[in-house]
């Protein structure tokens, strides 16, 4: 997995986030629409559904928007029809890139990706490329302060989670399969524990080390991607000197 890197980005990305609330209840009506659209909208019975809810709910989106989301998602209110695409290539240093979109118009979206790939020293590269490098996971960030150890291991383990790690950034970062999500989330929140983060991601494989500089770059990248408003999630092998 991406070890350091990926959870030492969360601050970071959550930071950000909450800078650019309004775009980030965007994309999430988006992704609420989309799995509404494909499994109807029942969160009970649509995973993906409840899934894009919870990402939702955890930035604060108002509940009338999301239940907007959803009756444009199925019809009730009209609204677009978006597609999932992913999008593959490299940023500076030769870090794989694996980006998530949800879009209307593909026309539209992959010369925006590219202009802005060309840019700032990236490339997008042909489907299969990168994804190779990847496995969807979810993931879940946990504060450590206040958190014994052996028993969040316990606690996750018994949920379904597959891997525990901890790192200095103060976070356990726990692995689970993607099926797995709604169960090892109430297993945590059911015991108290303040996640930090629970997604879905992409999880490299192996890493590529970049230097500060390169690092500077890739991020400026990254950045420019997530401002896209068709954007979902950006992902990464690079590990962080």
């Amino acid at each position: 997995m991406a070890g350091h890197s990926h959870w030492a980005n969360i601050q970071r990305t959550k930071s950000k986030m909450d800078a650019k609330r309004g775009r980030i209840f965007s994309k999430w009506a988006k992704l609420i629409m989309s799995a509404a659209r494909q499994g109807g909208g029942d969160p009970n019975a649509n995973l993906a559904l409840r899934y894009a809810i919870e990402r939702a709910r955890a930035d604060n989106m108002p509940k009338d928007s999301i239940a907007r989301a959803i009756k444009k998602g199925t019809g009730e209110a009209g609204g677009a029809q978006f597609e999932e695409v992913i999008y593959e290539g490299y940023g500076p240093g030769g870090v794989a890139l694996l980006i998530e979109a949800l879009t209307d118009n593909r026309n539209r979206t992959a010369p925006d990706l590219r202009h802005i790939m060309d840019r700032r020293g990236g490339n997008l590269g042909a489907s299969g490329s990168v994804a190779w490098i990847f496995d969807r996971k979810a993931t879940f960030a946990i504060a450590k302060e206040g958190v014994e150890e052996d028993e969040l291991i316990e606690v996750a383990l018994e949920a379904g989670a597959e891997d525990v790690t901890t790192d200095e950034e103060g976070i356990f970062g726990v692995v689970a399969d993607p099926g797995d999500f709604m169960d090892v989330k109430a297993a945590f929140e059911e015991r108290g524990y303040s996640l930090e983060e629970a997604a879905l991601r992409y999880i490299p494989k192996n890493t590529v080390e970049v230097d500060a500089t390169t690092g500077k770059k890739l991020v400026e990248l990254i950045d420019a991607l997530e401002d896209n408003d068709d954007i979902q999630g950006v992902h990464n092998n690079a590990e962080f000197a």
